[in-house]
């Protein structure tokens, strides 16, 4: 049972019912992470532009559900793990791709390493050192990917905190956490 309501789509007003109606057409359904959020019309417009901004990113949807698929476990969320998942699928990543970003691996090599680094920053809650910067860099990766890649693993940390503190059901086909 969530710790807070999930507001309903046709009960919310104003400019949380415009938000909603967009998170809405953008999935086909309100999935319950946001319903959850609309409590706060603030931490809504936060997270939904988030995504927005995000998405229109240079990293690709594959690279980005990968992230958050990594994060998702990494945190032991399982609402993440099964959304990021499914719309990792329809991003064209493999069930092998998808199970392999849980741990931070990738048969890529630049993939790997930049996997990594998200793991890095979530483990050491952001205090990487110079070498991590680095290895990323020689890895290929430029100084915007890297930068978006942090704003990534920010907001999934945000989604992550929000369904785990908050208890958000899953509306989402489970995936086991690695």
């Amino acid at each position: 049972m969530s710790h807070v309501s999930l507001v309903a789509r046709n009960d919310a007003t104003g400019a949380t019912r415009e938000l909603l109606d967009q998170i809405h057409a953008a999935f086909g359904a309100t999935p319950a992470m946001f319903r959850a959020v609309a409590n706060s019309p603030a931490a809504l417009r936060s997270m939904w532009g988030s995504f927005q901004a995000l998405g229109d990113g240079t990293l690709g949807s594959a690279l980005t559900e990968q992230i958050a698929v990594a994060v998702a476990n990494r945190n032991g969320c399982e609402y993440c793990l099964a959304a990021h998942t499914g719309l990792g699928r329809k991003a064209g990543l493999s069930e092998a791709a998808l199970a392999a970003a849980q741990t931070g691996d990738a048969d890529d090599p630049k993939t790997a390493a930049l996997l990594e680094f998200a793991l890095e920053l979530v483990d050491r809650r952001g205090h990487v050192g110079a070498e991590q910067i680095e290895a990323v860099r020689a890895a290929g990766w430029t100084e915007t990917e890297l930068v978006e890649l942090i704003a990534h693993v920010a907001l999934n940390l945000f989604t992550n905190y929000v369904n785990v503190a908050l208890r958000v059901p899953v509306d989402f086909p489970m995936v086991a956490l690695r």
